[in-house]
């Protein structure tokens, strides 16, 4: 007798998702961007705190090559120009410096536990400098802060829609599951939350971090931030679930039997439609990840020492810095690149969310 192949719900979901297209892009994107941000010592040409104040706004260096010495860049020397002001930067061409892989440099530490000194790409000698995307006013490689950006930029997504989930599935469980006077407390503290301005509450909360907190400090009070504002419409979402759900046959059978509350609401209603919470989550990171952008950006979020996209783009909010130095907006093409990933994941996940239903894209 044959035998009927059965596939789970997660195995249909994934075999939907493995054909849209977008989605699985977005997905090698994500995984490219979150292996660079775990290996950013290794990647980054330079350390955190690299920087040479004779090559403040050091212009993006190509490298050349030859058969005598590989990849090589000119060094350069800066000098103002009397008449406009401007830094200027001349290439020594009597003298090269020699790049190469897995070179030498600066320290760092991989994952927090794991030193290293072996960078992927860099110059041959620690003590030249190069700068793949220019310098900022410090004349730190731009390149290396990308990189070490993306650590804090990519995880405080994930770390506040995290938070963000465990207040709206216990907030919009309760009010979904209970209903009466709990949905009606619950749902006007939700309007309230909502109803006020996003930008102006941003910026009163932040202003209340003290200034002389540590950045460690100052991420973390961030993602709080972040997932107090953030958790009111996937409680929204997650209420309607539960009051489409709750009057199904499986719950009121459940109910009947004098199951325990707790275990209808995990082990009967939350795995019917856990997929669309993924895919709601999914499309809230990026909305973290602009926020604590544009915090960091308008100088109300992370501060320097600190790194992250935001903070990096600060160098960028002068009008003549960005006409003289275009490339400070640099991080802002990293920026771009992780949301248009997570939009692209979460609308597949959305897409795959009902395996019997009709494709939607």
């Amino acid at each position: 007798m044959a035998t009927v192949e059965r596939a789970s719900q997660r195995t249909l979901i994934w075999r939907r998702f493995r054909k849209h297209r977008l989605a699985m892009v977005g997905l090698w994107l994500l995984g490219l961007m979150y292996a660079a941000a775990a290996l950013a010592g290794f990647l980054a040409p330079f350390g955190k705190d690299s920087h040479s104040s004779d090559h403040a706004y050091q212009p993006p260096q190509i490298p050349s090559f030859s058969f005598e010495h590989g990849f090589y860049v000119h060094p350069t020397a800066g000098r103002t120009d009397p008449e406009t002001l401007e830094q200027v930067f001349t290439e020594d061409t009597s003298r090269v410096v020699e790049l190469g892989f897995f070179v030498k440099g600066d320290p760092y530490t991989l994952l927090g536990f794991i030193p290293g000194d072996v960078h992927l790409f860099g110059p041959e000698d620690p003590g030249e400098r190069f700068y793949l995307l220019g310098a900022d006013r410090t004349g730190a490689d731009l390149l290396s802060k990308i990189f070490f950006g993306s650590q804090i930029s990519l995880s405080i997504g994930l770390v506040g829609v995290g938070m963000s989930l465990v207040l709206g599935l216990l907030l919009g469980g309760v009010s979904g599951y209970f209903g009466g006077w709990v949905d009606l407390v619950i749902q006007r503290v939700i309007e309230f939350i909502m109803s006020i301005p996003t930008l102006p509450l941003w910026l009163g909360l932040a202003a209340a971090i003290p200034p002389q907190w540590g950045p460690l400090q100052t991420y973390f009070i961030i993602t709080v931030i972040l997932s107090l504002l953030g958790w009111t419409s996937l409680a929204r979402v997650i209420r309607g679930r539960f009051l489409q759900v709750r009057g199904e046959d499986h719950v009121l059978a459940a109910q009947l039997d004098g199951v325990p509350k707790s275990r209808i609401i995990f082990r009967h209603m939350l795995p019917s439609f856990a997929s669309h919470v993924i895919a709601t989550v999914s499309l809230s990171v990026p909305t973290m990840i602009l926020a604590e952008t544009s915090l960091s950006f308008l100088g109300l979020g992370l501060r320097a020492p600190a790194i992250s996209w935001g903070v990096l783009l600060q160098d960028a909010q002068s009008v003549r810095t960005v006409v003289t130095a275009p490339w400070l907006m640099m991080p802002a093409v990293a920026v771009v690149l992780a949301v248009v990933a997570f939009n692209f994941v979460g609308d597949g996940l959305r897409d795959s969310a009902d395996p019997y239903g009709k494709r939607s894209s």
